[in-house]
């Protein structure tokens, strides 16, 4: 989705557009990119659309509740998709294993961090589902890991406007 696409959806639908595509950005579907989305959001609240609190709250919520959806898939179906996608793909069982030992030895705060790392931070609720991590203490660790990837990306476009695209290109 193109910036244009994405500012007239922000224009069209207001925080409707802002929760469906951080939600389904962090599902980790493509064409969603949170370099394009957060900061266009930012610029939007600055414009006066919608406040910087607001925002934050709608993007915080859709990105927690888009990560739930992962979890539940890891928690309820992973075990047969990683073992099919290893198979299929044996030369990622390494980067598989990692994460699982990332989520084993650092609980919560690797939950935190993982959320801070590009594409590791949606497809980290896979295997935290999986390994069947305490949900609350996902839920927590991921909206903290969540809410500071987004003030980021957000806080950007609100504070230089469209100037941040040339700071993230």
């Amino acid at each position: 989705m193109s910036m244009e696409g994405i500012s007239q959806c922000f224009e069209q639908y207001g925080g409707i557009a802002v929760f469906v595509m951080v939600f389904l950005e962090y599902m980790n579907l493509p064409g969603f990119p949170a370099g394009i989305i957060m900061p266009l959001a930012g610029i939007w609240a600055a414009n006066g659309k919608l406040s910087f609190l607001l925002t934050m709250l709608i993007s915080v919520t859709a990105g927690v509740m888009g990560s739930w959806v992962l979890y539940f898939f890891g928690r309820f179906g992973g075990d047969v998709f990683l073992k099919a996608y290893v198979k299929k793909f044996p030369k990622q069982q390494e980067a598989v294993e990692r994460n699982f030992e990332m989520i084993r030895s650092k609980g919560c705060m690797g939950i935190f961090l993982s959320k801070l790392i590009p594409v590791v931070r949606t497809l980290i609720s896979i295997p935290a589902g999986v390994l069947k991590f305490n949900f609350v203490k996902y839920t927590v660790s991921s909206a903290l890991g969540v809410c500071v990837w987004n003030f980021v990306f957000i806080g950007a476009g609100y504070m230089f406007g469209n100037q941040v695209f040339e700071i993230f290109a």
